[in-house]
C-alpha cells in the first residue's frame, strides 16, 4: 500500500497534529488572558472547543509518534474510520467557533463605545486567528485521512 501523506503514522500527519496542537492552545492561551472572555457566548464556545482539539491532537500526535518508532504504521479501518469521524466533526466546531469570535471581535470593534479596549481586542484578534489556523490543520488532516480511508 502506497503511504498517503498526512496520513496516521507518518510524519506528515505528525506535523499536523503538532500544529493542531500549537494553534489550539495559542488560541486558548490568547482568549483566556483577557478575564471578560465569558461574557460573550462565542468566545466561551471558543475556549471550549480548543479545549476539546488540545487532547485530541495530542493524543493522536502520541500514536504517530508511536507508528514511527514502532514502524508499523496504523491502519485499521474502523480506527481510520473513528480518526476521521473525529477531525471532521472537530474541524467543523473549529471553524464554526473560529467565525463566532470573529464576528463578535468585528462588532467589539466597530460598535461606538469602549466595549472592547485595544489591547484586549487585540488578543481575542490573535485568538480567533490561532483558531482559523487550527481549522485549516484540522480539515486538512481529515481530507487526508479520508482519502485514504476512502482508497481502500
Amino acid at each position: 500500500m502506497d503511504e498517503t501523506p498526512g496520513s496516521v503514522g507518518t510524519t506528515a500527519s505528525l506535523s499536523l497534529r503538532l500544529g493542531q496542537a500549537f494553534f489550539s492552545s495559542a488560541s486558548l492561551l490568547f482568549m483566556s488572558v483577557g478575564v471578560e472572555f465569558y461574557s460573550y457566548t462565542a468566545f466561551c464556545f471558543l475556549v471550549t472547543i480548543m479545549g476539546l482539539v488540545i487532547p485530541w491532537s495530542c493524543t493522536l500526535a502520541m500514536v504517530d509518534i508511536y507508528s514511527l518508532f514502532a514502524g508499523c504504521p496504523l491502519r485499521l479501518p474502523r480506527v481510520m474510520v473513528i480518526v476521521v469521524i473525529g477531525d471532521w466533526v472537530l474541524s467543523v466546531l473549529s471553524l464554526a467557533a473560529a467565525c463566532a469570535s470573529a464576528s463578535v471581535i468585528d462588532l467589539l470593534i466597530h460598535i461606538d463605545g469602549p466595549y472592547c479596549p485595544t489591547k484586549i481586542c487585540g488578543r481575542y484578534q490573535l485568538s480567533a486567528a490561532m483558531a482559523f489556523l487550527s481549522w485549516f490543520l484540522t480539515a486538512a488532516s481529515s481530507l487526508l485521512n479520508l482519502w485514504l480511508v476512502a482508497s481502500w
